[in-house]
């Protein structure tokens, strides 16, 4: 992965995580215990600091930044989906960021809450645990029912086990020209996580 220092400030990047070759981590950036970042995510720790807590993901072409004075924290368990922008924001612990989802600066998600998929989330919006924020600018639909709460878990753990598994099996090769007659498919995550969870 390309990582650069900043003004004497290295990205740290813990044992167990997964971070893509084609991601981008630049400057204060810490990405903790077991966590993922996605193919050609960007985190650019040139002004503040960005954080992630043990288990967090940012997947695909995610953007995160800030302005000066602020950082970017996201929470132990959360989970940022693919294309999403994060601008200053805190993202609390088991909560879930919605593809293309935009969070501004001072903005703060909840334990166990939900941003929907192309949300706007404008500066300085405190968004209570478990509930379901969506449209632009995003509001409160409602309250997050423990079921969806479980939902939303499972699909963390599903990264979890996608980062120990990329670490495990992802290589850089050149592509086959012709389809095996016999190919094999990827294991089915879904059952690999509920194998390992207890689920």
């Amino acid at each position: 992965m390309p990582a650069y220092e900043y003004e004497g400030v290295r990205p740290v990047v813990h044992p167990s995580a997964f971070v893509h070759e084609t991601a981008v981590l630049i400057g204060d950036v810490i990405i903790g215990e077991g966590c993922l970042v996605g193919p050609n995510a960007v985190l650019r720790g040139d002004i503040g600091r960005l954080e992630m807590k043990a288990g967090s993901n940012i997947q695909d072409t995610c953007v995160v930044h800030c302005f000066p004075g602020k950082d970017v924290v996201i929470e132990e368990n959360g989970h940022v989906g693919h294309g999403a922008v994060l601008h200053g924001c805190r993202v609390g612990r088991n909560a879930l960021i919605g593809i293309n989802a935009v969070l501004m600066d001072d903005v703060e998600v909840g334990e166990n809450a939900i941003v929907g998929a192309l949300a706007f989330v404008k500066e300085g919006t405190v968004i209570p645990p478990a509930t379901l924020y969506a449209g632009a600018p995003a509001k409160q639909i409602r309250e997050l029912s423990e079921k969806e709460v479980g939902w939303k878990s499972r699909g963390t753990e599903v990264y979890q086990h996608l980062a120990q598994r990329h670490a495990a099996t992802g290589d850089c090769v050149e592509p086959l020209t012709e389809v095996e007659p016999d190919r094999q498919r990827v294991p089915d995550v879904l059952y690999e996580t509920k194998k390992t969870s207890g689920r």
